[in-house]
C-alpha cells in the first residue's frame, strides 16, 4: 500500500515540515506544491527530509478560482509521471494534520483498496447555492473590479451556463484521498475533453465541482465513499485548538483542518502524544508491511 501525499500550501513551512514528518513511512512519498505567490526558498530544506518532491509547474492560487484545483490537476500529472506505482493520491492543505498514527492511516487505506472517499452532492434545485455556482459566471477576481463587472452583465444577458458533455454537477470539500486509478481517469478525461476544462474555469470555487463532477459521471461511481474522511469545521475561518482535542479524537476521521501552530501549538502536540502512544501499542508485523 502506497501513498502519494500531495500537499497545497502557502506558508508556514515549520508547520508544513512537522506535518510531513507526521506522514513519513516507508511506503508513502510527498508531493508539495508551494503556491507562486509564494517565495519557494524557505521551504526548500524541507525536500532533505526524503521521500518529498515539490510540484511543478506551479500555479498562483486565488480565492475562489480554478488555480486551487489546477494546483491539484498538476500534482496528478507530477505523481503520474513519476511511473510509481501508488495506491492513494491523499490531497490535503497546509493547515491539515493526521488524527492516527500514521501507520493506523496506512492500514486503513491497505484494507479498503480502491475506493473514493470524497464528500459529492448532486447541484439540483435543492442546492440553491451550488446550483447558482454551476450556472451563473465567474470570470475570477482582479483589483479593479472588471471581471466581477463582466461577470455581471454576462449574468443579465446570457443564458444559464451548462456543463458540456451532458454531465450532471455534483459538489462537496476539495481534500479527499482518491486512488491513482481515479486520478489518472480525471487527468485523461480533461485532456481529451478541454471544453469541461474551460466550462470550470469560469466556475466559481470550481475546486469544490470539478472533482466529484467527473468522479460521479464515471464508471467508477461504486467505488464511492461519501466520507473523506476529514474532521472540517462548517465556519472556514475556525482554528482548531486544543480546546477541540476530545471533538477530534471522537471523530474516528483521520485527518482535521484548520490548524495553526502560531495560534495554538497545543492541539498538534497533543495529537503526536497521542500518535506516539499507539506507536508503541503497533504489532512489529505491521511495521514490516
Amino acid at each position: 500500500m502506497r501513498i502519494a501525499h500531495l500537499i497545497l500550501a502557502h506558508e508556514a513551512p515549520e508547520q508544513l515540515e512537522r506535518l510531513i514528518k507526521r506522514l513519513q513511512h516507508p511506503k508513502a512519498d510527498v508531493f508539495i506544491h508551494i503556491d507562486l505567490k509564494t517565495n519557494i526558498n524557505p521551504f526548500l530544506s524541507i525536500e532533505n527530509l526524503g521521500q518529498v518532491h515539490f510540484v511543478r509547474p506551479r500555479v498562483a492560487i486565488f480565492k475562489d478560482g480554478f488555480s486551487s484545483a489546477e494546483a491539484i490537476l498538476n500534482g496528478f500529472d507530477y505523481i503520474l509521471q513519476t511511473h510509481k506505482r501508488y495506491d492513494y493520491v491523499n490531497v490535503l492543505s497546509g493547515s491539515d494534520y493526521p488524527l492516527k498514527d500514521v501507520y493506523e492511516i496506512h492500514r486503513f487505506f491497505r484494507e479498503n483498496p480502491g475506493k473514493i472517499f470524497i464528500e459529492s452532492r448532486p447541484v439540483d434545485g435543492d442546492w440553491k447555492e451550488g446550483e447558482a455556482h454551476i450556472k451563473k459566471y465567474f470570470f475570477g477576481y482582479n483589483p479593479f473590479f472588471a471581471n466581477k463587472l463582466m461577470a455581471a452583465l454576462a449574468n443579465a444577458f446570457l443564458p444559464a451556463r451548462k456543463i458540456p458533455k451532458n454531465l450532471k454537477a455534483f459538489g462537496g470539500s476539495p481534500w479527499f484521498t482518491i486512488s491513482s486509478l481515479h486520478a489518472n481517469i480525471i487527468s485523461d478525461y480533461l485532456l481529451d475533453f478541454p471544453s469541461v476544462t474551460n466550462f470550470f474555469k469560469n466556475t466559481y470555487k470550481s475546486n469544490e465541482f470539478l472533482f466529484q463532477t467527473l468522479l460521479k459521471n464515471s464508471d467508477y461511481t461504486t467505488d464511492f465513499v461519501e466520507d473523506n474522511l476529514r474532521f472540517i469545521e462548517s465556519s472556514p475561518n475556525k482554528i482548531l485548538t486544543i480546546d477541540d482535542a476530545q471533538q477530534l479524537l471522537d471523530s474516528g476521521k483521520l485527518f482535521a483542518r484548520k490548524f495553526d501552530a502560531k495560534i495554538d501549538s497545543k492541539i498538534l502536540d497533543y495529537l503526536d502524544e497521542q500518535a506516539a502512544v499507539a506507536a508503541k501499542n503497533r504489532p512489529v508485523e505491521e511495521e514490516e508491511d
